[in-house]
């Protein structure tokens, strides 16, 4: 059993994860058209995110807890920021979308780290956690690595 506050900072991991997984769809097109290499370790990674999601609501129905896991106000704004400047970008596309998502990845990343210091988890959701923030931090590096490759 998770305290409330371990609960509240769960559902926050959740709406940043549906943030992410809303962002990555938006602009995956993007990608393809310029970098079709990148398609397979994206699909990758909008499928480890909705595991990790699915996840974490695990988490909270073992508690009996449910909740709008809709995402957030600042996520749209985020995914339209994202589709408005790439329509802006000529020629660099992809690299800008490459810069987004290592932008998305590290604030998932800090988000992770304070919910993992902050929290009061019990043993089996840290686990999960560390595991979460694990593959996030190899899905960052990953996509720096694209990135470079690219300049």
């Amino acid at each position: 059993m998770e305290t409330k506050n371990s609960q509240d900072l769960i559902k926050d991991l959740v709406h940043i994860t549906n943030d992410r997984i809303s962002g990555f769809e938006k602009v995956e097109g993007v990608v393809w058209e310029g970098y079709p290499d990148v398609k397979s370790e994206y699909d990758k990674l909008i499928s480890k995110s909705k595991v990790m999601k699915n996840e974490l609501i695990n988490i909270l129905q073992e508690d009996n807890i449910t909740f709008d896991d809709s995402g957030t106000v600042g996520g749209a704004l985020h995914g339209a920021w994202i589709s408005i400047k790439n329509s802006f970008t000529t020629g660099n596309s992809v690299n800008s979308t490459l810069e987004n998502v290592i932008f998305g990845e590290k604030s998932a990343i800090e988000s992770y780290r304070n919910a993992l210091d902050k929290g009061d988890f019990s043993e089996e959701t840290r686990k999960i956690l560390k595991d979460h923030l694990h593959d996030l931090e190899t899905y960052h590096h990953q996509f720096e690595k694209m990135l470079e490759y690219r300049k």
